[in-house]
């Protein structure tokens, strides 16, 4: 083992660890926000794969997310599956779907690939408020408590909800830096940084962009199904653009193409916004004076930024 890859595991091992522990450490407030935190820090994580790694911007993946979501709940809720069934369903829905999206967007490039993938989320939501009698439309709809026990345990606790999102962002966290490091995850760094030259060393580049498409729709699309199952709402909010913007924010703001960034993103805004709304109503223009300036000054994000001037090794 090279003393990168040493430290690069003990970085991933420590953060789980720092998570564990902060359960004891912080009021319950915080707790509850790390719950919600480290879900989307998993959608983060599926969307940092196919942006950060792979160089695919999509503003669509809030369709990914909303299937997995709606797969899950309305399995649930419609069909009086268990929740472990559902759970497969709602990832199932998602995998095909980003197959599907990933067989068509890849036909196009650049921005023709934002704007397709854009459009399919656009679609994805119309069609969740047009078959309203099913999803509830905008209303959205709401998991019973005595349907979210997930393998025996009971989910709804402030104690089994946190763990369950803590082993599920653990899960996702090592896959992605797992993949990372493949011969697989350097070949879609390789396509991020000069697609042509890839080609020519005799890869396959559209395969490994549709791997890459799918893999990442799926992480989303299990992000969205863990939301509903751990927080009890399904609703078409999920499913508009802004759930697109906010990953792209997220990875930005913590550092695309690095296996931290996405979690440091979704914290900080987080906590930029719940601190900011307690200040002014106009919370959201303090949150984006506070975005530009970290645009500007920390261009590659903050653990970017980090691995730029301190710590080269950082994956």
């Amino acid at each position: 083992m090279t003393k990168n890859s040493l430290y690069s595991h003990c970085l991933h091992f420590g953060t789980i660890a720092l998570l564990v522990a902060l359960f004891f450490l912080l009021p319950a407030y915080h707790v509850g926000n790390l719950s919600r935190i480290m879900v989307l820090a998993v959608y983060a994580m599926g969307f940092n794969l196919l942006f950060g790694y792979t160089g695919l911007l999509s503003l669509g993946h809030a369709l990914f997310f909303a299937t997995g979501m709606y797969g899950l709940g309305m399995a649930m809720n419609t069909f009086g599956l268990p929740s472990e069934l559902a759970l497969i369903v709602g990832v199932v829905c998602a995998i095909l779907v980003s197959t599907a999206i990933g067989l068509l967007a890849l036909r196009t490039t650049g921005v023709a690939f934002m704007i397709v993938t854009l459009m399919f989320a656009q679609a994805g939501y119309l069609t969740v408020l047009y078959f309203g009698s099913y999803t509830r439309g905008d209303e959205g709809f709401v998991i019973q408590q005595a349907e979210r026990i997930f393998a025996g345990v009971d989910i709804t606790g402030e104690t089994s909800r946190y763990f369950a999102a803590l082993i599920l962002f653990s899960i996702v966290f090592l896959l992605i830096a797992y993949l990372v490091r493949s011969p697989f995850g350097r070949t879609l760094v390789a396509i991020r940084e000069n697609e042509e030259r890839t080609k020519m060393l005799g890869y396959d580049t559209v395969r490994h962009k549709l791997l890459a498409v799918i893999i990442s729709g799926s992480i989303s699309g299990l992000a969205g199904a863990a939301y509903a199952l751990l927080f009890g709402y399904v609703g078409a909010t999920f499913a508009t653009v802004q759930y697109s913007i906010f990953p792209l924010l997220w990875v930005l703001l913590g550092g695309a193409g690095t296996t931290l960034g996405p979690l440091i993103g979704v914290v900080f805004m987080f906590y930029l916004i719940d601190l900011s709304s307690e200040l002014t109503q106009a919370y959201m223009l303090i949150a984006g004076v506070v975005l530009v300036l970290l645009t500007l000054f920390a261009p590659q994000g903050l653990a970017g930024e980090i691995r730029r001037k301190v710590f080269k090794w950082l994956p």
